[in-house]
């Protein structure tokens, strides 16, 4: 089981959305990933494999996490269930 922390900047609305939407494509795929919610503060300390969040964030955390996951569209499932597909591909 991989371990993912769903984050945004402040860690309130935007990363909420995006960790129901994601927690929706691993249900509905089966996909055997564990997410948890916060904001940038919750990097300190994370020892997970991914970082599900906003695609300009997802650039500036990529040399800082195992994996950064960006996403462009909250609500675009597709674009969603692609990455998650490209990070289970790295593993």
């Amino acid at each position: 089981m991989y371990k993912a922390l769903v984050c945004c900047r402040a860690g309130m609305g935007s990363s909420m959305l995006l960790k129901i939407k994601a927690d929706q494509v691993i249900s509905e795929n089966g996909y055997p990933i564990q997410t948890e919610h916060g904001n940038l503060d919750s990097l300190n300390g994370f020892s997970g494999d991914l970082v599900i969040t906003m695609d300009d964030l997802a650039d500036e955390l990529k040399d800082k996490v195992p994996y950064a996951l960006g996403i462009r569209n909250i609500m675009d499932k597709v674009e969603m269930k692609s990455k998650m597909e490209e990070f289970l591909a790295t593993k």
